[in-house]
């Protein structure tokens, strides 16, 4: 009999399978990088579920449920395998990505409010932009501060204005768009990686890393979907239902991703696709042009907008949590163990603030909007791989060092799977990973030289400071008896 936590109360296939997709879908955001690729998307898509999403499903699965007693999440998992340090780093990652990954959504968040106004051009103003995701930002910190129960109703009812209703209007605009005899801009294509003697590509041509550089964009659109882990235990059978609630999360993500970036695809010529503004472009190439509702543009865009913000709200106060949690094992120094009323970590949430402010100030200095919405996307994904990276090999690791540990879901196959799973997925990540350092081809980056070295500083910088800090509480504890942390239990003692 599985480990159940709760009598009598079990998640359903369908339910997990569907909070699966919205951890994944927080916005429409990535539907233009998606459309950029034009109908090669879905080579991109099937890699990215293949290589990704299947792998570190299953993988969190394992580990969520063996270690469901701990609420450090991917902290105890990597920290049971190989010490407190790479655990440490590990939430740490997956915390500083999030931390990254902000103005990425704010962006949108910032042409979306662009079009509500009028005020198309803004969207590729730098000092708009910028000035938008710093107060937006701010703003929603002022509202998760507010407690858990606040910002996950806002967060969860904003998700289905600014998300799914938007999203269905794009589906609609295409159908009417075809129906009409308008050419679809896959049709109409002078990129030689697109298009092939005239006719749409259905699979790339890689001419080198830069050709596919998109790819690690698009990896990113699917990060959370190992957020369900944690609910493996609360399933009737969690062996035979989470891979099936997995597969159902998968399938609606893609479809979500798919259906929304067509729409976008086929409106817009691919030259005029704008990494941040193509949804408002795609509306208003039918509701404005063709029908003259521009005031409809404005309410959709308006929604848009909240739904950007909202996947921002939804982000916000977890990660943030989980390092918190840390701070039992003495990780954290005291100033960033600071909670309010609420329970909410003020001073990480402050120094979160500081990051993102400090980040959004590229928009200032970079002239090309899509540059630099691209190159914080890179910077962010190339984080969050290396957190995958140690996530996979714990996985293998304690499937030796702890053989007994008690495990409510196990990758199937005993050993040899899970050496295909995690192996497979991890090959999947180092190519993503290496795939981010290339500027892509399709977008204008000026100097090469310098945008791999923002990814590189940006890599080095976030990893470097949890390990200065692990080094130096290390050092606190060691002239300091009485302040040394309870360690993590090793793994061959974990409860069984």
């Amino acid at each position: 009999m599985t480990a159940t936590a709760k009598k009598g109360t079990y998640l359903s296939v369908t339910s997990i399978g569907l909070m699966t997709a919205a951890a994944v879908v927080t916005s429409l955001r990535g539907l233009p990088l998606l459309a950029k690729e034009e109908m090669t998307m879905f080579v991109y898509l099937a890699f990215t579920v293949i290589f990704y999403l299947i792998p570190a499903s299953l993988i969190s699965a394992e580990l969520g449920g063996a270690f469901a007693d701990k609420r450090g999440g991917i902290y105890s998992w990597v920290g049971a395998a190989f010490g407190t340090r790479w655990g440490f780093l590990a939430i740490w990652l997956q915390w500083i990505q999030n931390v990254v990954w902000y103005p990425v959504a704010l962006t949108f968040g910032a042409a979306a409010i662009a079009y509500t106004v009028g005020r198309p051009t803004l969207a590729v103003n730098g000092v708009y932009v910028g000035i938008f995701c710093i107060v937006s930002y701010w703003l929603s910190t002022w509202v998760v501060l507010q407690g858990v129960e606040v910002f996950a109703r806002i967060a969860n009812l904003t998700f289905i204005v600014g998300t799914i209703v938007p999203g269905i209007v794009l589906l609609i605009l295409l159908g009417y768009w075809i129906h009409t005899g308008h050419p679809l801009g896959w049709q109409h294509l002078t990129n030689p990686a697109l298009s092939a003697n005239g006719h749409a590509r259905y699979w790339p041509a890689i001419h080198g890393f830069g050709t596919i550089a998109f790819l690690a964009g698009i990896v990113l659109l699917f990060a959370g979907v190992e957020v369900q882990a944690v609910h493996v235990i609360d399933m009737r059978s969690p062996s035979r239902g989470f891979p099936a609630a997995i597969a159902l999360g998968a399938i609606i993500s893609v479809l979500i991703f798919a259906l929304g970036a067509l729409p976008v695809a086929g409106i817009l010529a691919y030259d005029k696709i704008s990494l941040q503004s193509g949804v408002f472009d795609a509306f208003s190439a039918v509701i404005t042009d063709i029908w003259h509702m521009g005031w409809v543009v404005s309410l959709l865009s308006l929604l848009v907008g909240i739904g950007a913000i909202s996947g921002v709200l939804a982000w916000l106060g977890s990660p943030s949590r989980g390092l918190l949690e840390t701070a039992h094992e003495g990780e954290l120094p005291p100033i960033l163990q600071a909670k309010n009323s609420k329970g909410m970590p003020t001073h990480i949430l402050l120094i979160q603030g500081v990051i993102v402010t400090l980040i959004s100030c590229f928009y200032f200095v970079i002239h090309d909007v899509s540059v630099v919405f691209f190159l914080i996307s890179a910077m962010t994904v190339a984080l969050y791989l290396i957190a995958y990276m140690l996530m996979y090999a714990a996985a293998i690791k304690l499937r030796y060092s702890a053989p007994k540990l008690a495990r409510p879901f196990k990758v199937p196959g005993g050993l040899a799977g899970m050496w295909i799973i995690a192996g497979i997925g991890f090959v999947g990540v180092i190519f993503s990973f290496v795939v981010s350092f290339f500027p892509p081809d399709q977008l204008p980056v000026g100097s090469p030289a310098m945008y791999v070295g923002l990814v590189v500083l940006g890599i080095v910088v976030f990893t470097g400071i949890p390990l200065i800090i692990h080094h130096v509480r290390r050092s606190d504890w060691a002239s300091s008896p009485d302040a040394k942390p309870v360690p993590l239990a090793p793994a061959a003692e974990a409860p069984l």
